[in-house]
């Protein structure tokens, strides 16, 4: 897939080429229609944090659909609309979209 990445050795995004991901038990992959970008992505880009670990790509309030569904997963289902607003560390779920 293609994201943007932040290194750390440039104030600079660069796209590249990543490895698709795959969900592991308890997790869902979702294709990301939309992400915002706030305070904290800035903070990371602009060093003053130091996590996430680097290279990182950025952007934790996303929404899209469930592509793939991990084991031992309940309530949702490929082709749901979901989102999640996380960063590296915090225990929050991804949240069912109406």
């Amino acid at each position: 897939m293609r994201a943007m990445v932040f290194d750390g050795n440039s104030p600079l995004l660069r796209a590249e080429d990543v490895p698709d991901p795959t969900p592991g038990i308890g997790q869902i992959l979702i294709d990301v229609h939309a992400c915002g970008v706030c305070r904290t992505d800035l903070h990371v880009v602009d060093r003053e944090l130091d996590r996430p670990r680097r290279p990182v790509i950025p952007g934790h309030e996303i929404v899209g659909t469930v592509t793939e569904v991990g084991a031992g997963v309940t309530g949702f289902a490929v082709g749901d609309r979901a989102g999640d607003f996380c960063v590296e560390g915090c225990q929050l779920r991804a949240r069912r979209s109406a």
